[in-house]
């Protein structure tokens, strides 16, 4: 980014997640509308912007659904995909929304969903607005919005695009979790077997996966899981998980 001229500002603000640097880029646009464009790269926030954000990352589901149906002869039984805000999986949704395919989308459930520590807002959220938008939050009993849990950066906003909670108030889409613990060994996983190290995103939805290999997802089931990121951004911090630094 800096490359391209970008100036970088890290967020010192609340506990400098994704939440608080929403918080401080709307802060800044409202001071400085006249010179000011605000854009962001979730399906969160006020309209147009969740809309904006879906019909760029849908080329990822429609290419998938034309790769799957060239590699499948037909669309797949299941498409998987991680949610934090969500647009990697809106994005992945929105090419197979017409079609029979089931979809999942794979929340943080950090220390468990039990702990009070994880960023299921679908699972564990209630309605609410947050940054211009109505949706589910993860809220105390008096409404305040509540700090989210989660190994990985981009899962850990306390909410979930609103067209996410439409998609699980139609019972269009399925949204399931999965822990710090199960990430890991999702990351694990693909990195040993396939040679592809994820970002720990969407090693949710894989430990997701293998955990559900043969229950929610029966064998034989066609599978597409959307692999919204690179795992180098994490390596040093997996390598401290797993134990592996020492060597």
């Amino acid at each position: 980014m800096r490359l391209l001229g970008a100036e970088v500002v890290p967020v010192t603000s609340g506990s400098g997640t994704l939440k608080d640097a929403i918080n401080d880029a709307m802060r800044d646009w409202v001071a400085s509308v006249e010179d000011t464009y605000y854009c962001i790269g979730s399906v969160v926030g006020p309209h147009p912007y969740p809309w904006i954000v879906r019909e760029f990352q849908r080329v990822v589901g429609d290419e998938a659904r034309e790769q799957a149906r060239a590699v499948l002869g037909g669309d797949p039984d299941f498409v998987v995909a991680c949610v934090g805000g969500g647009s990697n999986a809106m994005g992945t949704f929105a090419g197979f929304l017409n079609t029979k395919s089931r979809l999942i989308g794979v929340e943080a459930a950090g220390l468990g969903l039990e702990s009070g520590q994880h960023g299921a807002s679908l699972s564990r959220g209630v309605p609410g607005v947050l940054h211009g938008a109505r949706s589910q939050y993860l809220q105390d009993e008096e409404g305040q919005i509540l700090e989210a849990h989660s190994i990985s950066a981009g899962l850990d906003y306390p909410g979930v695009g609103p067209e996410h909670a439409s998609l699980s108030a139609d019972g269009r889409a399925e949204y399931v979790s999965a822990t710090d613990e199960e990430a890991l060994a999702g990351f694990k996983l693909l990195s040993v077997t396939e040679g592809i190290v994820p970002a720990l995103e969407p090693a949710h939805a894989v430990g997701w996966l293998a955990r559900e290999a043969g229950k929610m997802i029966p064998k034989g089931s066609s599978v597409v899981l959307t692999m919204s990121g690179r795992g180098d951004k994490d390596a040093q911090q997996v390598s401290e998980l797993l134990d592996l630094s020492k060597d």
